[in-house]
């Protein structure tokens, strides 16, 4: 008994697990409506969500774990191929009740996801990039999930872009872990069909997009009031100037400073012949 406990706890993945219910809460955040209540229950469905996807996936897998991950809690023995099916549909229920409590959206993206995570370990998992997609997208919608359950969710959505590109990433990451059991077992993957080199090239890819700059400026709108960070022109946190940019003119004017001569600009020819006559009176006066 304690032996299936231990399993059980182990087919559930709980370090993955978490990371999701990490993602609910500061989607949660973000919104700015600090429902508490809600956003725990949309914790705890999604932690039930996560759990039940990794035991049915891992049910679905014990023959290619068996190459792949023998350590395992089902290749291992420590847990029955049956009793891993019912605590996967167990949890899976327990997720839609739950959501059930926060509101309808909640209810719908609840069972949308499970839906569509055992859709996945049956038919899209061995598809090329199709089956990573989906996955990546449920997991961006964990921060949407706890937005939705606090009562706003547009500012989770950056969050949510930002999660589909890290988990796209390491889905096809674990494409040319599994690669072995894969090829054995005749699971198409982009490791599979295209192979490991040109996988690894799609994921430096994904790794090198420019979150940052896409994340930024959708943040900047989305963000609610009391988490933005507002910044002029040439000015950094706390009102301090940049490294070369001039104060405004309502300072230069109480201060008594001058102000800024106007910047002509002449022709290459003219520049580097002044340059160069500048450089040799200085030659001559240190001489």
């Amino acid at each position: 008994m304690g032996q299936t406990i231990r399993g059980l706890f182990k087919l559930s993945r709980p370090v993955s697990t978490l990371t999701g219910v990490l993602a609910v809460v500061l989607g949660g955040y973000v919104a700015g409506t600090e429902a508490w209540g809600q956003i725990a229950l949309a914790a705890l469905a999604t932690m039930f969500i996560s759990a039940s996807s990794n035991a049915w996936n891992d049910y679905r897998d014990i023959e290619i774990d068996r190459i792949n991950q023998p350590q395992r809690a089902l290749p291992s023995g420590m847990v029955s191929p049956r009793a891993a099916l019912v605590f996967s549909i167990v949890l899976a229920i327990l997720s839609i009740v739950v959501a059930a409590l926060i509101n309808p959206t909640a209810l719908v993206i609840a069972v949308i996801s499970n839906i569509l995570l055992y859709v996945y370990s049956v038919w899209l998992k061995s598809t090329v990039l199709l089956g990573n997609m989906t996955v990546a997208l449920i997991s961006a919608m964990s921060p949407v999930f706890g937005g939705v359950a606090a009562g706003n969710y547009r500012p989770s959505l950056w969050l949510g872009a930002i999660i589909f590109v890290g988990i796209l990433g390491r889905e096809i990451l674990k494409t040319l872990a599994d690669y072995d059991g894969d090829l054995a077992h005749n699971v198409r993957t982009i490791s599979t069909a295209w192979g490991p080199r040109p996988a690894r090239i799609f994921f430096f890819v994904i790794l090198g997009a420019d979150g940052h700059r896409h994340a930024g400026p959708l943040s900047a709108r989305l963000l609610p009031p009391h988490l933005r960070l507002h910044r002029r022109p040439g000015r950094l946190p706390g009102g301090l100037l940049r490294h070369g940019a001039r104060p405004p003119r309502a300072h230069r004017a109480a201060t008594g400073a001058a102000e800024p001569v106007a910047q002509v600009r002449l022709p290459h020819l003219v520049r580097r012949r002044l340059t160069w006559g500048c450089g040799m009176k200085t030659l001559t006066q240190r001489r």
